[in-house]
């Protein structure tokens, strides 16, 4: 049952239609007192609850009446219901524990998601988590991630549990450890898979180019607008859009973002007409949310909506155990796509590898096993092929040439080498190398290198 709390009348008499042509069974009240006599005698599902319930409009009434529910059913989730203009109240409300906000008035389709991933995260499992790597890749698709150590089946134990919701992620870690990897992994594990997963580096973006890159714009919209653009969110209609880097957004930019993730509509710059669009949204960031709301330079509201689960990975140095399994893949990799002999490690290369620090994480590990190869041309890499391309911080990067070196080949070991001194900072390694970031992007092409951190 889910229970409706609103002094009006004619929302309580709408909400009750919508969710009972959607299959829910429920029970509307009018305010505090009906509520807490319901929440006494009976466990909801799940609890819808208006802020206020007399002429003040402080929201007083709606936290005390939160707070008291929370005393009688802790493990019951409630959505608050608020104005777009006292949204401030939904934040205090999520800080004393609501589990996500609406505001008024709502569109119908992105009600009923959020009623559906409410009841979904909180419906007890009856499958137990799985124990390790085997047993998780029989149930969910994780080929792209490597690993089996307890810290990374933990992560993927998590994501297989909300993957078949449509609940927003936000995953963090340091740079370097695979955020988007982890992100494509919760869009294939769930049942918006066939559709579109669409990457946008937020970091990347203008606010000048914010509007037109994320919703689009139509022919005219503005000096440069020749034809119509069809906008990122348009582009992952029923799918997952991904937004890295979201710790980079710039203020200005974060309030148009709140209101399309709040209500599932955008408008399209130089269109006046509200377009829906369906969108499971996964965010990334290596930077503090929480420091950055205290410090004013991340919206609160933003950070709550992001967040409905939370998704840390941890630095490759806390999942050792995993290090042989990753270079060993790496080095495949780069067997197979530069037509060269598969390579083996020795034991000591082996040893030497985890006990590097990596602060570049998985990232830097990629192109030191990457960079070793190339440079060395062994079949049998050891602790010393290694020692010799390690960047290690407080020295400069080495040339590590070979005789017989192909100008491809010390083309691609120069650009590797430049991506190392400047942790992937495209712009800066473009400046160093002397060429543009256009050029820079196509050799990066030419050699099949990935940067998944584009600055």
């Amino acid at each position: 049952m889910i229970l409706i709390i609103d002094d009006d009348s004619s929302i309580r008499s709408s909400l009750t239609f919508m969710l009972k042509r959607a299959g829910y069974e429920t029970e509307a009240v009018p305010g505090p007192k009906e509520a807490i006599e319901v929440v006494r005698s009976t466990e909801p599902e799940l609890i819808l609850m208006d802020m206020n319930f007399s002429l003040s409009t402080s929201g007083e009434e709606g936290l005390t009446l939160l707070r008291q529910v929370r005393i009688f059913r802790p493990e019951v989730p409630v959505i608050l219901m608020t104005a777009w203009g006292s949204i401030q109240l939904a934040v205090q409300g999520m800080q004393a524990g609501a589990f996500d906000f609406i505001t008024k008035p709502w569109v119908n389709s992105a009600f009923l998601k959020s009623v559906e991933t409410a009841l979904a995260l909180n419906r007890k499992e009856d499958i137990a988590p799985a124990s390790n790597r085997g047993e998780m890749d029989g149930k969910f698709r994780f080929d792209k991630i490597i690993g089996r150590s307890p810290a990374l089946l933990g992560v993927l134990n998590t994501i297989g549990r909300i993957a078949k919701t449509n609940a927003s992620v936000l995953i963090t870690g340091e740079s370097g450890t695979g955020k988007e990897l982890i992100a494509e992994a919760i869009h294939m594990n769930s049942p918006r898979a066939k559709e579109g997963f669409v990457k946008v580096n937020l970091g990347g973006i203008s606010q000048s180019l914010f509007e037109s890159e994320m919703f689009g714009h139509k022919k005219g919209a503005f000096t440069d607008a020749g034809t119509d653009r069809i906008g990122r969110f348009e582009l992952a209609n029923r799918g997952t859009i991904f937004l890295d880097e979201i710790g980079d957004l710039e203020l200005g930019c974060q309030v148009k973002l709140l209101r399309v993730l709040q209500d599932q509509t955008f408008e399209m710059l130089g269109d006046s007409r509200p377009r829906k669009v369906d969108v499971r949204v996964v965010s990334a960031t290596n930077r503090d949310l929480t420091q950055m709301v205290h410090e004013h330079t991340f919206r609160e509201d933003l950070f709550y909506r992001i967040n409905l689960i939370t998704v840390h990975l941890p630095a490759l140095r806390e999942r050792r155990e995993d290090i042989p399994l990753l270079a060993h893949y790496f080095a495949d990799k780069q067997s197979e796509l530069n037509g060269l002999p598969r390579v083996e490690f020795a034991s000591d290369a082996v040893e030497f590898l985890k006990r590097l620090p990596y602060q570049g994480n998985i990232r830097e590990l990629k192109n030191l096993v990457e960079r070793t190869m190339l440079v060395s041309g062994k079949e049998l890499l050891t602790a010393q092929d290694f020692d010799a391309q390690y960047l290690r911080r407080d020295e400069p990067a080495q040339a590590g040439f070979r005789p017989g070196m192909t100008l491809e080949e010390m083309e691609c070991q120069t650009i590797l080498q430049a991506l190392d001194k400047y942790n992937n900072n495209l712009s800066q390694v473009a400046s160093q190398l002397g060429i543009s970031r256009a050029a820079l992007y196509r050799r990066l092409e030419k050699y099949n290198i990935t940067v998944n951190d584009r600055r």
